[in-house]
């Protein structure tokens, strides 16, 4: 069995935009936050944000104090006012391209043209169009409905951005044969055309199609309606419970595509049953293989074989003759910590990767046994190394530990903003990075009386600026589970169009200096050979701009894979080219 996930599933850019917005507010806790109305349409959703104190309404009477957040969907300028009027804080959480389709109404009604607008007449963003509208607004669903028009001077038509591609170039035919003159303004949201096309292209590739998102989504309705249109079986479903196995087990090829209003853990959760379903058919042997491939990864045992790899050639980077000890130290360090602190930070978990969630839960006695013993047995190995490597090791878990546990007494948390560190913009990725330069390169540096100190440099560069790319990108697959728990991660600061560019100056930086290096005789050519897997981490990250991987196990293990060519690598080096 196979599932096709769309790449345009989930949050469009408006949804996104307007959660993070009111996110934001509920972390600075400045009194009551209402959204007027519903923020968007997935009660799975708005049943989350009225956990953390958001409270939808639509009755402003007697609300005086607090703010007040508008929906993505827009509102006419007469409630707009109103909202203003009762002193609370207004903020606009209007999605840009429904602003736009405002602005047309509204500047072109002034000029005395008169307003036609293809959608649904009841729905939130229509109500705030005609809003806009400064001469009479005609709604119409469909090319029937044209001939019901009345005679119209220099008319024009604009669509609900949520609003089916193919209906409205069948309306606006119509409309163009009864009116000529007909100015028309293609407003349908770039996101909600593509997620439309990538369920047509789903025909003669699937044997049915489920798509995720509230049954009251006007957008996720459409996208049903579209795969209906195409002859394809098509579920609706707001959660994984509403699946019809029964059904779905007799599919080959299932394509999996979402409305604009569900969250990425939503989607996950389907997907992941939807592969259950099927995994039950499975011969043992490709069974078996799968939950190894899929322990491996969530057991954080991958990241640490990677680190084991990356420690390995660093060594080589170094200048040092490679050994086991300390690349041996670093698995156990880092599986340890990462452990460890998985289990501290499970609130977000819960949002950005429900399947690892699941897993820390039914696992948690296995996992907490053997990263305790990890510890025990990296203080054991430093010991066994040196003392100094002892001393910095204890620090150094001491630190990892302090990172997730609360600081700030607890009658004064309320009062703070950063209770741990982990709370401060950004920390997350620079602590881990710091953690596998301290554990990789300063530790061997310490212990072996420093060495050359210009390789060893260039090494710790090299160490950092993978390891900071590793936790961004990652920091990347998790911004909405983040921003359901309050964490202020890089891409929640800097947004992930900027965080991408960071991205990316930290690996051409990267580049930079494993080329220059060796030409400078700064370090050995073995600079040369870690271009390779410094290319396809590179490759990992164009597959998650281009939506080739969606994030999750795949993509995780594809990062983690790059780390371990290091090895790889450095293994071929020291047997074939290795010259002390």
């Amino acid at each position: 069995m196979k599932v096709i996930l769309a790449k345009a599933a989930g949050f469009c850019m408006g949804v996104r935009r307007a959660m993070e917005i009111v996110m934001a507010e509920t972390n600075k806790k400045e009194g009551p936050l209402f959204t007027f109305g519903p923020l968007i349409h997935n009660q799975q959703v708005l049943d989350l944000l009225e956990t953390k104190g958001v409270k939808a309404t639509d009755d402003l009477n007697g609300l005086k104090t607090g703010r007040i957040v508008i929906r993505a969907h827009g509102i006419p300028p007469g409630q707009h006012l109103a909202l203003e009027k009762t002193g609370l804080r207004v903020i606009d959480a209007t999605c840009p391209k429904v602003t736009r389709v405002q602005a047309i109404i509204r500047h072109h009604t002034n000029k005395g043209r008169s307003a036609i607008i293809v959608g649904d007449r009841d729905h939130a963003e229509v109500i705030g169009l005609m809003g806009y509208s400064k001469t009479p607004a005609h709604v119409i669903q469909g090319e029937n409905d044209v001939a019901g028009l009345p005679h119209l001077d220099s008319p024009f038509v604009v669509a609900q951005t949520t609003q089916n591609e193919k209906n409205f170039s069948s309306v606006v035919r119509a409309l163009k044969q009864r009116f000529p003159d007909l100015l028309v303004f293609e407003t349908i949201c770039d996101a909600t055309q593509e997620r439309q096309q990538e369920v047509r292209t789903f025909k003669d590739q699937v044997d049915a199609v489920v798509v995720v998102g509230g049954y009251h989504s006007g957008n996720t309705q459409r996208l049903a309606q579209i795969s209906e249109a195409e002859h394809l079986p098509t579920f609706h479903v707001e959660t994984e419970r509403d699946l019809n196995r029964n059904k779905l087990s007799g599919m080959k090829i299932i394509g999996l595509t979402a409305g604009a209003s569900t969250p990425h853990w939503m989607i996950k959760n389907v997907l992941k049953e939807i592969e259950e379903i099927h995994s039950r058919r499975k011969i043992f042997l490709t069974r078996w293989a799968k939950q190894a491939f899929r322990f491996l990864v969530l057991s954080n045992l991958i990241v640490a074989l990677g680190a084991f790899s990356f420690a390995y050639a660093a060594s080589i980077l170094a200048g040092r003759e490679p050994n086991l000890a300390f690349p041996l130290l670093t698995f156990l360090y880092l599986y340890a910590m990462h452990v460890f602190n998985h289990f501290l930070d499970k609130g977000a978990s819960a949002y950005n990767d429900p399947d690892r969630a699941t897993f820390l839960q039914t696992h948690k006695g296995l996992l907490n046994i053997t990263g305790i013993t990890a510890i025990i047995m990296a203080l054991a190995l430093s010991y066994m190394i040196g003392v100094v490597t002892f001393i910095a090791l204890i620090a150094l878990s001491l630190l990892g530990i302090i990172y997730s546990i609360p600081l700030v007494p607890e009658q004064f948390r309320h009062k703070s903003r950063y209770v741990k560190i982990k709370d401060i913009p950004g920390s997350r990725s620079l602590s881990e990075a710091l953690a596998w330069v301290a554990v990789i390169t300063v530790l061997p540096m310490l212990e072996t009386g420093g060495g050359k100190l210009l390789p060893v440099i260039i090494t710790g560069l090299i160490v950092f600026s993978w390891s900071y790319a590793r936790a961004i990108f990652f920091s990347l697959f998790q911004v909405q589970g983040d921003l359901m728990v309050g964490a202020e991660t890089l891409p929640i600061t800097l947004g992930e169009r900027r965080t991408l560019l960071l991205l990316k100056i930290v690996l051409l930086a990267s580049a930079f200096i494993l080329i220059i290096s060796p030409i400078l005789g700064i370090a050995n050519c073995f600079c040369y050979l870690m271009l390779v897997p410094l290319f396809t981490l590179s490759l990992s990250l164009v597959a998650y701009e281009k939506q080739w991987l969606y994030p999750g196990i795949a993509l995780e293990a594809l990062v983690e894979s790059n780390f371990l060519l290091t090895g790889l690598l450095a293994l071929i080096w020291q047997i074939f080219l290795w010259q002390p």
